[in-house]
């Protein structure tokens, strides 16, 4: 199994940046894809982005493209969430989650085996 913590998360005001961190432990991290999902108070959880198993390929929600930056570094065994230009909407709790599926980045959240316990991001002035 694989054991997932992000870190990073808390209070920021409008425009500013964050970066989010997810440390893998006790699995194949170097073989999953990861990807990172939001969720607002009364909403879905819904897919920010992913990244592949070796970095080399990102995918991101139309929403977030140009705002948000996904990388991992696989010798440190995490993967990373920057955020920019953030905005009151943006509130949310963040996870992050592997996923077993290859040749693709998976975007459902059923298409991830794992995930982290969330980490909370809010953004007001």
């Amino acid at each position: 199994q694989v054991q997932l913590l992000e870190s990073g998360g808390g209070l920021v005001q409008p425009g500013g940046s964050l970066r989010l961190s997810c440390a893998a432990s006790g699995g194949t991290f170097n073989t999953s894809a990861m990807g990172w999902f939001r969720q607002a108070p009364g909403n879905l959880r819904e897919f920010v982005g992913g990244i592949n198993q070796k970095g080399s390929s990102t995918s991101y929600a139309n929403a977030f493209k140009g705002r948000f930056t996904i990388s991992r570094d696989n010798a440190k065994n995490t993967v990373y969430l920057q955020m920019n230009s953030l905005k009151v909407e943006d509130t949310a709790v963040y996870y992050c989650a592997a996923s077993s599926r290859q040749y693709y980045i998976p975007s459902y959240t059923t298409e991830y085996n794992y995930w982290g316990q969330g980490t909370q991001v809010t953004v007001s002035s």
